[in-house]
This record gives structure tokens, sequence and C-alpha cells, in this order.
């Protein structure tokens, strides 16, 4: 008989939802299982919005767990741009995980991991001391990326620009 509908004693349906009356009705916040169900709701929407969003952390959380995960989760999205992204850090060099996580603590992520290294790229390109080299390739970079669509060429002309990057930095061959 499982499955079924049981009538409890006060003749409501006992194990099931939907009953009209009891301590699982359907009354505000105060009582019973949906009063419960709304206050679980609202702890946890500001447990995330403190992790993400930077309010402050609510009543009965511990403030020094909640910015140990905020750093998790912080270094998280570091290394997830990094890997959609590989350029970044390439141009960045060792200042790319720094700048991320000021970009991290500051800005909460909004439209996913491209979104964010899009977003990223433009933070850093309007706060950040950049070398005129790294400032060139990062405006690069994003205006490849930035539109609807690829712009003209896509990989292999980045490709090409990556290898004239690189032999620009070699030193000349003295012969």
């Amino acid at each position: 008989m499982s499955g079924e509908k049981r009538p409890a004693a006060d003749g409501t349906s006992a194990g099931g939802a939907g009953g009209t009356s009891g301590a699982g009705g359907t009354g505000g916040t105060g009582g019973g299982t949906e009063g419960a169900r709304q206050r679980l709701a609202l702890a946890q929407t500001a447990l995330l919005s403190a992790l993400v969003a930077g309010t402050p952390v609510p009543p009965g959380f511990d403030p020094a767990r909640i910015r140990a995960q905020k750093a998790a989760l912080a270094a998280k999205r570091a290394n997830v741009v990094a890997r959609i992204a590989p350029e970044l850090p390439r141009i960045l060099g060792d200042g790319y995980r720094p700048a991320f996580l000021r970009h991290a603590h500051r800005t909460p992520m909004d439209g996913g991991y491209r979104h964010d290294a899009l977003a990223f790229a433009r933070d850093v390109l309007g706060r950040a001391e950049l070398t005129r080299r790294q400032r060139g390739e990062l405006a690069q970079w994003l205006y490849e990326r930035s539109g609807p669509a690829p712009r003209r060429g896509g990989r292999i002309v980045r490709l090409l620009a990556g290898l004239r990057t690189v032999r620009a930095d070699r030193p000349a061959r003295r012969g």
C-alpha cells in the first residue's frame, strides 16, 4: 500500500502534501512546515548573498568561515577564468591572480565565466597599472571577444599574432 494516503486522526490525509489543516498548513512565516521552509529559504538567500555579493554575514553564521569560503570561491573563479581565457594570465603574468581576486571581491559574477572574464578585462583596463604592452594586448583581447560574434580571422590570426609576440621578445640574433 505504499504511495497511498491514509486518513489521519483529525480527518486530514497523513503522509502527503496538500492538507488544509494541521502543522503543515499554508500559514505565513509564523510556524509549521511552510513557515520553516520560508525561514530556511530566507537564511539560504542571506548566506548566498554574503558569499557572492558582499552583503553582511547573516546571524548564526561564523564570519571567519564565511570569509574563508568567500576566498575559496574567488580562487575558484580565478582558476576557471584562467582555464577558459588562458591569454589573461599570460598577458598579466604574476599580476593576474591578485588582480582577479580584487575584481572577484568587488564584483559579483553575472552571466557566466565568459562574461566574468570580459568584465575582469574591462576592470583591469580601467584600474590597474599595466605596461604599455600589457594594456595593448589586453585591449586587443577584449576587442576580439566582446562582440556578438568572433572578429575577423579568429584563432589563426591570434595564433600568428602570438608567434609575432614571441619572436619580438627574443633578443636579436647576432651572426
